[in-house]
């Protein structure tokens, strides 16, 4: 089963990996104070498409893609979620919840807002790692 997911371009540092997914939707949309990123005026969203015997490869080359501050990337089909840090991948098994609390915990630890670490509606803020 394919995944989808979505990269903002603004967040990589190699832009070169966009040639590698099946961009099927692009929004641009204004950065303000809820995004973090006052450094950037725009976040630029790309909704993509993998087929299942590339995403191994492709998260590789997002986790060396992306900016080293602040960002990660995902995509997931029914069975897998894989969501990609700078030089970190994590592939979960979306049936196991639990093992969502190390990739919270990795994204809180790079400073990643609380409120854009919500890969499992199983896990609830006040049970996220600290």
């Amino acid at each position: 089963m394919n995944y989808t997911g979505v990269i903002i371009e603004e967040s990589l540092k190699d832009k070169a990996v966009l040639g590698h997914v099946k961009v099927t939707k692009t929004k641009v949309e204004p950065v303000t104070e809820h995004h973090k990123t006052p450094w950037l005026k725009q976040w630029t969203l790309h909704t993509f498409e993998i087929p299942e015997d590339q995403a191994e490869l492709v998260a590789e080359h997002l986790g060396k893609s992306l900016d080293d501050n602040y960002w990660y990337a995902d995509f997931k089909n029914n069975d897998f979620h894989y969501v990609i840090f700078p030089n970190k991948v994590f592939k979960i098994d979306r049936s196991i919840s639990e093992q969502y609390k190390l990739v919270v915990e990795h994204g809180l630890k790079l400073g990643i807002p609380d409120y854009q670490l919500d890969f499992s509606p199983t896990i609830k803020q006040w049970e996220r790692p600290k």
